[in-house]
């Protein structure tokens, strides 16, 4: 999975996201996918955003809920964090702060 995400990033596909641990370890940097699809609500009365990340299994180990990461000059904080398919990817929903 690591070999796909660094042609990613190579390709200029990825954003790079920046993770400082809550428990004082140091900050992390990888790129990830990012998403901000824009969907309807109440039959086109409102919109919402929901914001995630996916990234290799190997990066950002330990990143949970209540976290906050940094992408493009941009804080968001982790509402949760799954595997994907096989669990060697991951998905994480972020709410921007």
């Amino acid at each position: 999975m690591e070999t796909i995400y660094t042609a990613a990033h190579r390709a200029g596909l990825l954003q790079v996201c920046t993770w400082q641990p809550a428990d004082g370890l140091p900050g992390q940097t990888h790129p990830v996918g990012f998403s901000c699809p824009d969907a309807t609500l109440l039959d086109g009365l409102a919109s919402s955003t929901e914001y995630a990340m996916t990234f290799p299994a190997s990066a950002f180990m330990g990143l949970a809920p209540r976290e906050s990461v940094q992408i493009a000059g941009v804080t968001y904080l982790v509402r949760e964090v799954v595997a994907v398919g096989d669990g060697s990817e991951r998905r994480a929903r972020l709410s921007k702060v």
